[in-house]
């Protein structure tokens, strides 16, 4: 979220190709046509090292951490390399190969997504590339180089384009002659995890963790001997458990090779049943969310009781961080908004949650700087974000953390607070799409973590362009399909039709890119949650429990005379 006008992201100007490429493309696909290329013999190997990515980025190393490995889309096996360019950063990914003198390699590799490029360089004669355009399907890239007579080894690449989409890579092919260090092993199965113990419990989860098991690419948790739930770290949570009730876990390791035996098991108790209080109100079936401004930024300045009554969740943007690591405290911006008191702030939230209004604290926005990565910092943020709670009277807290999340602490600190406030805590979440596009991404693993006790994910699907969806098709924002393709990432991914929402602005002036009137708003929820209304992309199934939608701002709304609203709330309040 954008705590003042016009300070958007810096963006870059799209760029086409430079023609160069090109040419290297047509002249690697003159060379094979007319046969100079060769072809592999019986021999040759592929000397390229984690060619599947299936050891994560291993042997790979790519530029300002653009890069990551998710599990879908994946061309062959289990995983898949996806590298998102960002500023000035194309997002290369390269990897030393040992090569053979005076030898001739073919250079391929599977990509999909944003404009995507393959080439090799220090071939000590011509260094070749060629590239993709992007495709919503997976294309191969193929290309071809000849070493030189004293060349040992080669960098080969891969890389997007600035400003574009990102791309996904796999199965990279370096088929020549064996230079030296081989090709890679065939995959054996793991062996068992050792060390599983209990970590963290609610009354209705189980934090298991355990060590990591070498050429393990992921580990499968059981309940009492039937399959639970999986995971790619070392720690997983079991969800939707009774209360007060022992529950048998053990853990295995698997890679495309197979599954390892299972690890002795282990005991875990949920805690009790227990309310400690505090402020509950229900949040409706299907809701409409809006951030309220602490801050005056052009838009108009509200008091919580000019909030319309269309919006049940209401998150005060926003808390601060403090010299504390984690903690964060709230100062109510009182001479910026009119001579707001504190006092009649906090009348206004009981007055709102007397109406059945839920009035949220929101820790981050585009500016905030709240880091939870540590044991001391996850119980620092719980226990400061209960202390707002109690003193305000606050219903929850929503995550709006723009410059990354840590799973594994977010995770704790949320859980902490959970324990604290009782079972009517109101948790949301406001990531980036970007965020979302894979379940190995952090933001992804912690509302999953905590998916028994997270109310809603409201993505931002705007400051954003294109992105893929789904189906592996590139969409861009500003359309009924990037709304509709992108929440099914989130729907198909393990969360809740009732824990999925849409994020997008009140107006024009609440974003820098992809406002969308309330009518294509309105069209998305109807084709997620009915399959009316829906654009070139239409979901294998509806959703009818879909949360509803939420905007910045409830401010930039009133400047635009309440026509988001009036418009979209009764329209999620009339849903299925």
């Amino acid at each position: 979220m954008e705590r003042s006008a016009g300070s958007i992201r810096h963006r870059r100007r799209r760029v086409r190709p430079l023609l160069g490429g090109a040419v290297a493309g047509i002249a690697a696909a003159a060379l094979a046509v007319t046969g100079l290329a060769g072809t592999a013999q019986a021999a040759d190997v592929n000397v390229a090292k984690n060619a599947g990515f299936e050891s994560g980025l291993a042997n790979w190393t790519c530029s300002g951490g653009s890069g990551t490995t998710v599990s879908s889309p994946v061309h062959g096996g289990t995983s898949a390399l996806k590298a998102t360019p960002a500023g000035h950063d194309n997002a290369r990914c390269t990897q030393t190969v040992a090569v053979k003198p005076g030898s001739t390699y073919t250079l391929s590799s599977w990509v999909q997504g944003g404009y995507a490029y393959l080439g090799a360089s220090g071939t000590g004669t011509t260094d070749v590339s060629t590239w993709s355009p992007g495709s919503s399907s997976w294309t191969q890239l193929r290309t071809s180089f000849t070493t030189g007579p004293s060349t040992t080894s080669v960098t080969v690449y891969t890389h997007g384009w600035y400003g574009q989409a990102a791309y996904v890579a796999d199965d990279v092919q370096v088929t020549g002659p064996d230079g030296g260090g081989g090709m890679d092993p065939e995959p054996t199965i793991p062996g068992t995890p050792a060390g599983l113990a209990v970590g963290a419990t609610t009354t209705s989860s189980v934090t298991l963790n355990w060590n990591a098991v070498s050429g393990a690419t992921g580990y499968t948790v059981y309940r009492n001997g039937a399959k639970a739930t999986t995971a790619t770290g070392t720690s997983a949570t079991v969800t939707g458990l009774a209360a007060d009730t022992a529950y048998q876990f053990a853990v295995s390791a698997t890679n495309s090779a197979g599954e390892s035996v299972k690890s002795a098991t282990v005991s875990g108790r949920t805690a009790k049943a227990t309310d400690p209080g505090g402020p509950v109100t229900s949040v409706p079936k299907h809701a409409v969310t809006g951030y309220w401004q602490n801050f005056d930024n052009g838009a108009a300045v509200q008091k919580l009781s000019d909030v319309p009554a269309h919006y049940d969740i209401i998150a005060v943007s926003f808390a601060d961080a403090t010299a504390t690591p984690g903690a964060v405290t709230f100062n109510l911006d009182s001479a910026g908004l009119g001579g707001y008191t504190v006092d009649r702030f906090k009348a206004d939230i009981k007055a709102k949650q007397a109406a059945g209004k839920n009035v949220i604290i929101s820790v981050g926005g585009e500016k905030g700087s709240v880091a939870v990565n540590n044991d001391a910092s996850a119980t620092a943020f719980a226990d400061s974000v209960y202390a707002l709670i109690q003193e305000y009277g606050f219903n929850g807290v929503d995550i709006d953390l723009e410059n990354g999340l840590n799973s594994t602490y977010m995770t704790k600190a949320l859980r902490s607070l959970s324990s604290k406030a009782g079972s009517g805590l109101v948790i949301t979440m406001a990531p980036q799409t970007i965020d979302m596009q894979s379940t190995s991404g952090e933001y992804f693993k912690t509302a999953l973590n905590i998916k028994d006790i997270l109310t809603v994910v409201n993505m931002q699907y705007y400051n954003s362009g294109s992105m893929l969806g789904c189906d592996g098709k590139v969409y861009s924002q500003g359309s009924v399909d990037f709304l509709t393709a992108l929440a099914c990432i989130q729907l198909e991914g393990g969360l809740a039709p009732s824990q999925v929402g849409l994020g997008v602005p009140a107006s024009t002036r609440g974003a820098g890119s992809g406002y969308v009137a309330p009518s294509v708003v309105n069209a998305a929820l109807d084709c997620l949650t009915k399959g009316t209304n829906c654009g070139s992309f239409k979901p294998s199934r509806t959703y009818p429990d879909l949360r509803g939608a939420m905007t910045w701002s409830t401010n930039w709304d009133a400047t635009a005379g309440n026509a988001w609203s009036n418009a979209v709330g009764p329209h999620v309040h009339g849903l299925p």
